[in-house]
């Protein structure tokens, strides 16, 4: 019986006092040599096409800011926060993309650095983007404060966004599975096809959100020039 219904997402495995349930982080790194020294498959073709399609994709969201490489770092973030979703969906993984000290531990270092960037080099545009084009005069306080308010949010709600849906449903499919020994002969099948969708659900939560992370911080960093 679990004291606390959120202690699933604790980080509570330890030796010596030493938690490593964040080394799931780092299992990533296990499958890189694959792709060098391996010979390419349908799966290596096939993320080789998915990588080049969102280059493509963030070349044109980058727009005058687009430089040789520059998409590197959104596709990794793409990669690297995709790989320990779906780390997540497996039994006995620790998923580190629902705390928020990940989370917050990739977008606020890039939003800070969006930003230093944008208000040494380019002060005037920043100061402009503050206020809308055709904004009354009178609004015009009102419209700086809302936008440096949601400007100084931006690396919050990425990670909350991130968090929130990861925990959403991993707590309830870990509610369902409690349920699962208090129930009936005839109600487990129905009780497994809910769960078995509910991971359908979340492999497709874990690819948005992912997807999402990278276009917004992608989008935030066009803003910058």
């Amino acid at each position: 019986m679990m004291s606390n219904l959120f202690s699933v997402f604790d980080p509570s495995t330890n030796i010596f006092n030493l938690s490593i349930n964040w080394i799931s982080t780092l299992l990533g790194i296990m499958f890189i040599p694959y792709s060098f020294w391996l010979i390419p498959n349908r799966f290596h073709f096939f993320w080789n096409f998915i990588l080049l399609k969102l280059h493509n994709e963030f070349k044109i969201l980058l727009k005058n800011n687009y430089s040789q490489g520059s998409t590197i770092i959104f596709i990794s973030m793409f990669s690297f926060v995709l790989f320990n979703n779906f780390l997540g969906l497996f039994p006995y993984i620790f998923t580190s993309t629902s705390h928020l000290s990940l989370s917050l531990s990739i977008s606020l270092p890039l939003w800070l650095s969006f930003m230093i960037y944008g208000w040494i080099n380019n002060t005037q545009h920043m100061f402009i983007h503050m206020i809308p084009q055709g904004t009354p005069n009178i609004l015009m306080p009102f419209m700086v404060m809302i936008e440096t308010i949601s400007n100084i949010i931006r690396p919050g709600t990425l990670a909350v966004r991130l968090t929130a849906n990861m925990i959403a449903g991993h707590l309830l499919m870990t509610l369902l599975s409690n349920t699962g020994s208090n129930m009936t002969l005839y109600l487990i099948p129905i009780l497994m096809l809910i769960q078995i969708l509910l991971m359908i659900l979340e492999s497709a939560v874990a690819i948005i959100q992912s997807y999402v992370i990278a276009i917004l911080s992608t989008l935030y960093s066009s803003e910058v020039n």
